[in-house]
């Protein structure tokens, strides 16, 4: 067993959150699985293990669906916690099979390749309309301009969110993910708490409007499913709308700026990009890989699992560490250089297995239909200074990215 105590992987420093490629360079020389005092967590960083366990049935996302806490030798989390809790709790990214197989296969209906299909035309005609905005203004923020508009509004209508009551969404949205991170801080937990409070009575309210008028959205179908038979609760209802939510738009924002960043600082990449516009679909593959939007996957081990000749026991949490394995050079060919022409290019930043992003192909669209209308609508588009990047090490982002014309 190796340990990572004399490693430079340091989620809580600013450098190596700036850059944690190196850090995975070294973790994947010391070994499959390295044991992390800091978050008691077992690292897994290569590419073959992180496939291969993502489809281990000995692994889950949950335990309690087979253990309590105290059998599982773990404390349950704080009372004032609570509301957090069970709203992701009841999510189907943190459910295992039945309850989440039942919950997926509703959802799913939302995302059938006709579905997504349809939404491309007003997914491009937005992305058209921001990019436009920011061109007229001569530039801004990428980030807050086009970046995270876009999903937002395009996941928010398939809900059937009145665009009028989108303006707390992405804060509710940041508050809860910040309970993703490693150790969450009292202050992030109670954010937190209080965002999952005010998201969960809105769409309280909004199922019930929703019950007396239904329209031709998801939270709707979800009512229609449960009324013809397919069991799903209130809480189910609103626990899979915010996951999908958060999903349908956190890492579609952050590989939109780690991504446009990641081309600033590849001139000749960007310049062949801007050549030759049907590289976009590789480009947006390429770009996920080399810096990708979420780092960490956690998964419980639910009976002693063997990595690399070590054991490790039920009770203990793996953490599969996505950036690394999206740099593996025994997948990869020289991982550390940007080539947007990349053929064979297996990266796992949409996960697998059961856990698989369902929205994967509607993020795919909604990174090409923005990268195209920068490309074609804002072809001098530079950055006009440094950006700062996001202090989170779990989900990798910009605090934003200011560019010019």
């Amino acid at each position: 067993m190796a340990a990572a105590d004399d490693l430079s992987f340091d989620p809580w420093d600013p450098a190596f959150v700036a850059d944690p490629y190196p850090a995975y360079a070294e973790l994947r020389e010391r070994g499959r699985v390295i044991y992390y005092e800091p978050t008691g967590q077992w690292l897994v960083p290569g590419h073959a293990d992180v496939s291969a366990l993502l489809r281990e049935r000995r692994l889950g996302r949950t335990y309690q669906h087979r253990f309590t806490h105290e059998e599982f030798g773990r404390t349950a989390p704080p009372a004032e916690q609570e509301p957090f809790h069970t709203l992701n709790d009841h999510g189907m990214l943190d459910l295992e099979p039945p309850d989440h197989t039942r919950i997926r296969r509703l959802v799913s209906k939302a995302f059938t390749p006709r579905t997504v299909e349809r939404l491309k035309p007003y997914v491009h005609r937005l992305a058209g309309e921001l990019v436009d905005g920011l061109v007229r203004a001569g530039g801004g923020d990428l980030l807050s301009d086009v970046a995270e508009p876009l999903p937002v509004a395009v996941i928010a209508e398939m809900l059937g969110i009145p665009e009028a009551d989108r303006g707390p969404l992405r804060p509710w949205s940041a508050d809860i993910c910040g309970m993703y991170e490693l150790n969450p801080s009292q202050e992030t937990a109670a954010r937190a708490v209080r965002a999952s409070v005010e998201f969960t009575a809105y769409l309280r309210e909004l199922i019930a409007e929703r019950r007396k008028e239904p329209g031709d959205d998801l939270i709707s179908g979800l009512i229609a499913a449960h009324d013809e038979g397919d069991r799903l609760t209130e809480q189910e209802m609103i626990s899979t709308a915010v996951l999908l939510l958060n999903a349908g738009h956190e890492a579609t924002v952050n590989a939109t700026v780690n991504g446009w960043w990641a081309l600033f600082r590849n001139p000749e990449q960007l310049a062949a990009l801007r050549a030759d516009h049907s590289l976009v679909p590789s480009a947006v593959e390429e770009l996920m890989r080399y810096d990708t939007p979420l780092q960490l996957f956690e998964r419980w081990v639910l009976d002693d699992i063997e990595i690399a000749g070590v054991t490790v026991p039920r009770g203990a949490e793996i953490a599969m560490l996505f950036g690394s394995a999206n740099h593996d050079p025994t997948v990869f060919a020289e991982p550390e250089r940007l080539d947007l022409t990349r053929v064979d290019n297996p990266h796992i930043s949409f996960s697998a297995g059961i856990h698989y992003c369902i929205g994967a192909p509607l993020a795919r669209i909604e990174l090409a239909a923005s990268m195209t209308a920068l490309l074609e609508r804002a072809p001098t588009l530079a950055p006009a200074a440094e950006p700062r990047r996001k202090p989170n090490f779990v989900i990798r982002g910009l605090e934003g990215l200011p560019v010019t014309l």
